[in-house]
Parts: C-alpha cells; sequence; structure tokens
C-alpha cells in the first residue's frame, strides 16, 4: 500500500511573541513536514511580505500585534492580498470578537488555548478548503443570533425556499459542522458538486462564507422545508 505523499505549504506567521512562533512553527514542522514557515512580527511587513511571496497557502494573524488596530489589520491585510486564507491566532476569546473576524474576512479562527493536536487539526481543516471555529463559539454563536434577532441577519423563508432540495441538504449539514468532504459521503455526491452547491448557497443567502451560512441558519427547521 503506497502511502500519500506529504504536501508542503507555505505559510506567513504573523505575531509579535516569539515564543508563540517558536511554538506553532513547531506545530507545523510536525504536523505538515517540508512546508516553509516565514516569520514576521507586525501588520506592515506581513503586508510587505504577502507582496513579495504571492504564493502564501496561509497566513496565521494575530489580532493584537504592532499596526493591527484590532480586526482593521485584517482588513487592511484581507484588502491587500484577498486570496490568500487569512486565520485568526489569537489569545482573545470572545465570540463577538471571533464573530466579527469571520464577517470581515478571517476563515479560521484559532484561540491561543487550543491544546497542539487541536491546533493541527485546526490548520488541517483550513488547508483543506474548511472554514474552522472552536465548536464552542459556533454554539454560542447561533444562540447569540437567536437572543439578538433583530440585530443579525437570520435567513428568510423566501431565501430558504430559493434553495433546491440538495442545496437545503446541504446547508443542514453544513449547519451541524460537516465538511464538504463529509457532506459529499454523507450524500453519495462527488466533493466538487458539494463545492458547487456551496458556492450556489452563499450566492443565494448574499453571506460571504460558509460560517455566516451556518450562523445564519443556526435555528432553521430543515425538515419543515425538506418536506415540500
Amino acid at each position: 500500500m503506497t502511502e500519500t505523499p506529504e504536501v508542503a505549504y507555505k505559510i506567513l506567521i504573523a505575531d509579535d511573541h516569539p515564543l508563540f512562533r517558536e511554538a506553532i512553527t513547531s506545530v507545523i514542522e510536525s504536523g505538515f513536514a517540508g512546508s516553509d514557515v516565514i516569520e514576521t512580527a507586525d501588520l506592515e511587513s506581513a503586508i510587505a511580505l504577502t507582496r513579495e511571496h504571492d504564493d502564501l497557502d496561509l497566513i496565521l494573524l494575530d489580532l493584537n500585534m504592532p499596526g493591527m488596530h484590532g480586526l482593521n489589520g485584517l482588513i487592511a491585510l484581507r484588502n491587500e492580498a484577498p486570496t490568500i486564507p487569512v486565520v485568526i491566532v489569537s489569545a482573545e476569546e470572545d465570540k463577538q470578537v471571533v464573530l466579527q473576524a469571520i464577517t470581515y474576512g478571517a476563515i479560521g479562527f484559532i484561540t491561543k488555548s487550543s491544546p497542539r493536536a487541536q491546533m493541527t487539526e485546526a490548520i488541517q481543516q483550513i488547508l483543506n478548503g474548511n472554514v474552522y471555529l472552536p465548536s464552542d463559539i459556533i454554539r454560542t454563536g447561533k444562540e447569540s443570533q437567536r437572543r439578538h434577532r433583530n440585530d443579525s441577519n437570520p435567513i428568510s423563508p423566501e431565501l430558504l425556499n430559493s434553495l433546491t432540495r440538495r442545496q437545503l441538504l446541504v446547508l443542514e449539514r453544513m449547519s451541524k459542522g460537516e465538511s464538504n468532504k463529509q457532506i459529499a459521503y454523507n450524500l453519495n455526491i462527488a466533493e466538487t458538486t458539494v463545492k458547487a452547491h456551496v458556492s450556489a448557497i452563499l450566492r443565494k443567502l448574499s453571506v460571504h462564507n460558509r460560517v455566516q451560512a451556518i450562523l445564519a441558519a443556526g435555528d432553521v427547521d430543515f425538515s419543515q422545508y425538506l418536506k415540500r
């Protein structure tokens, strides 16, 4: 039986704490052998490095390093390098900050208190093209949406009715936190088909990414719409 070859990635770590950069580099080197890690300690040089290395696979970004000014730094980086996936790695665990980061274009949020194995799994999910959020944050996000119905963007019945039956099934599984691969297996369709459905779902619901769709669908009764 032949082993699957290791995939080498090019990853930028932007964090002003040398010990944490060392720790995350160690996680990447042990979990993703042969990957090229670039380090920096402030936003200005991070932006400069994205210009120099347009083949980056991922940016791991600290929210509180010099130049960031909170989420403004994330917005600046996304404007400069819109095609490079950005994941926030932060000691911040406030649920609203996490959800705002996703709204502003991050594709994941990893807390610095995460165990090493969880951090490796999170990075793997993100490199596979999925969005990663700690499960407790997804749950809290849904509860928060239910409490602040007027402040959030719930999915209207009209929008849900605009989805095909297969798209509803995909959205239902997305809202359970399943990856594209898991959805493909469970619905017995190709992963490329799942990706096409996800793109259509995001477009129809007018959301920017998978997590926004998951949060918006938090308390949808899918059985009601799948009866039709």
